[in-house]
């Protein structure tokens, strides 16, 4: 039997992982072609145009560039294997079906199968996290049952809002409930932040719009009682909670001594806190480690947020902390088994 470079090349790098630790990357993120020519169709947001040869994505007011990159899978394979990551979260880049209307429900169909099949192409790589449409109760539904018939999917990722509209209100809870039923971690991922007009100048709605938008859904979760009236919900949090972790006394303190807004829940916001997954995508190492103090070992995940972000770059910000080497195994490998079931 013929043995190609690239295989001799894997197997070694395997082997090579094996002896260092395992890495399974929580959050990383990939365009369909078919979407983005889906997308170039459309006239008004979201759509994509091209400008120079270069394409750019438009939700709202916001316009990025897509690089070659952001819809590679062998160069996404090529720095998983750089980086000693031996498995990823694989999920679609914004914006979501929620933005599309009456066209949702064919969105998240051709979203949901494009990861299913990239995944399935893969085998031992990637495992799928789904988007859902949002637009009815019953669409909802309706793909939740056909996205996980499909053995790739492992997971949701959930918009941090949904077309303006916030997860917490009452007509999107059925996903938390058939989540917590059937055990499936549910990823909150920012959106095209309601906070947009307030953060575009100097160019800050990535750095600080989105990480707005994750704190104020993951706050409203918690004060909405999702987390109290499902305490099984595998609820994850990128980018180490955004801003909540570092404000939730403040919330403890309006909610607990002042009484405000502590109608739905019976414990402190902050307990409910600890009982969700942050992940640690984080350009500096300090917000890691608050993390690590405030949720403990169990409830942290090694995820990079590609190709936005350079995979070694959070895994040197873990590796700095000097963590128990059970700690840091946990972070790199052993809650994501654990979570995802893998």
């Amino acid at each position: 039997m013929k043995v190609t470079r690239r295989k001799l090349f894997l197997a070694a790098s395997a082997a090579a992982e094996a002896a260092r630790g395992e890495k399974i990357d929580c959050q990383s993120h990939l365009f369909s072609e078919d979407f983005l020519r889906y997308l170039e169709r459309r006239k008004t947001s979201p759509y994509v145009y091209r400008s120079a040869g270069d394409r750019f994505v438009v939700v709202g007011e916001w316009r990025r560039k897509i690089l070659p990159k952001h819809t590679d899978i062998q160069a996404k394979l090529a720095d998983m294997d750089r980086n000693g990551i031996t498995q990823t979260a694989l999920s679609i880049n914004d914006p979501g079906p929620e933005l599309f209307g009456k066209e949702s429900s064919a969105v998240s169909v051709l979203l949901n199968d494009f990861i299913a099949e990239t995944v399935k192409a893969h085998p031992g790589r990637f495992f799928g996290l789904a988007t859902l449409p949002f637009h009815s109760v019953e669409a909802m539904q309706r793909e939740f049952e056909r996205a996980f018939s499909k053995p790739e999917m492992r997971g949701i990722l959930l918009y941090s809002n949904l077309d303006g509209r916030f997860a917490d209100e009452p007509q999107f809870r059925p996903v938390f409930a058939e989540a917590e039923r059937r055990g499936i971690p549910v990823l909150l991922h920012p959106a095209y932040p309601l906070t947009y007009n307030a953060t575009q100048g100097y160019e800050m709605a990535a750095g600080l719009g989105l990480m707005f938008d994750t704190t104020i859904a993951l706050t409203r979760l918690i004060l909405a009682g999702v987390l109290e009236q499902h305490p099984k919900l595998k609820l994850v949090c990128p980018h180490v909670g955004g801003a909540l972790p570092y404000l939730v006394g403040r919330i403890d303190h309006q909610t607990m001594v002042l009484k405000r807004g502590a109608e739905h829940i019976r414990r402190a916001p902050s307990e409910y806190l600890r009982n969700v997954y942050f992940d640690a995508v984080s350009p500096i190492s300090l917000a890691i480690h608050y993390a690590y103090e405030f949720a403990g070992p169990d409830r942290l995940l090694y995820s990079s947020d590609h190709p936005w972000v350079d995979p070694a770059l959070i895994a040197g910000n873990i590796e700095s902390l000097k963590l128990p080497p059970a700690s840091t195994a946990k972070i790199f490998a052993g809650n994501a088994r654990k979570l995802f079931g893998l």
